[in-house]
């Protein structure tokens, strides 16, 4: 049978671990399963948090300190909530989300040195307090999302965001961070091995997105 309540589902990762790709697949999966869904991302979801996303995602000297990140995160995030998720999941959806709190977590505490307790007081705040029920993690070497990342960019002719242009240093300590995350809370976590190909990372999120739900895979 299927889950009895609508689930908030997170795809998080290192830059070019192909959640934005993986994320659509499962999109038509649920479809396929008549799951009634919604697909979204952070930033953005909504037109201010798209204003939102720009500001954050463009290369700027001086660079956004952490703490503005993590405030704009903030704002787009409440915003992302309030009009986007909890409608979906009161209506009985299931929400797949392209990055959320996790994100700011890795790349503005793990990466960046923002105190961790800044972002948990943040998100303790009614409005903010909404957690996953299952977070998927793409695990991938830093390297090779970096490759995977400039060579999309190279291809597509897209300018990179700042945080693609960050050094391998940097990506290596985000994917520390969700490792992290991910061992601090393995009830919501499930790990997927994003090295292979396309194919072989979507058959792991669709068995752990099917377990969750109570569908067949």
């Amino acid at each position: 049978m299927p889950a009895s309540r609508p689930l908030f589902v997170t795809l998080e990762g290192i830059e070019g671990c192909g959640k934005s790709t993986q994320i659509r697949r499962l999109a038509e999966y649920l479809a396929a399963a008549e799951v009634p869904h919604a697909i979204t991302r952070e930033p953005g979801g909504t037109a201010a948090g798209e204003e939102i996303r720009q500001i954050l995602l463009a290369p700027r000297d001086p660079a956004l300190t952490p703490l503005t990140d993590l405030l704009l995160y903030a704002a787009a995030r409440s915003q992302h909530l309030a009009q986007v998720i909890e409608p979906a999941l009161a209506a009985g959806k299931t929400v797949l989300c392209d990055r959320y709190i996790d994100a700011t977590t890795a790349y503005q505490a793990f990466a960046s040195g923002l105190p961790l307790a800044h972002i948990q007081h943040v998100h303790a705040l009614p409005g903010l307090d909404r957690k996953p029920n299952l977070t998927l993690l793409l695990d991938l070497e830093a390297g090779v999302g970096l490759h995977r990342a400039r060579a999309r960019q190279a291809r597509d002719g897209d300018h990179l965001t700042r945080f693609e242009e960050e050094d391998f240093s940097f990506h290596r300590k985000v994917r520390a961070g969700y490792l992290e995350l991910a061992k601090m809370e393995p009830e919501r976590f499930v790990v997927i091995d994003a090295s292979g190909n396309h194919d072989a990372v979507f058959d792991q999120l669709r068995t752990a997105l099917a377990t969750r739900l109570g569908l067949e895979s």
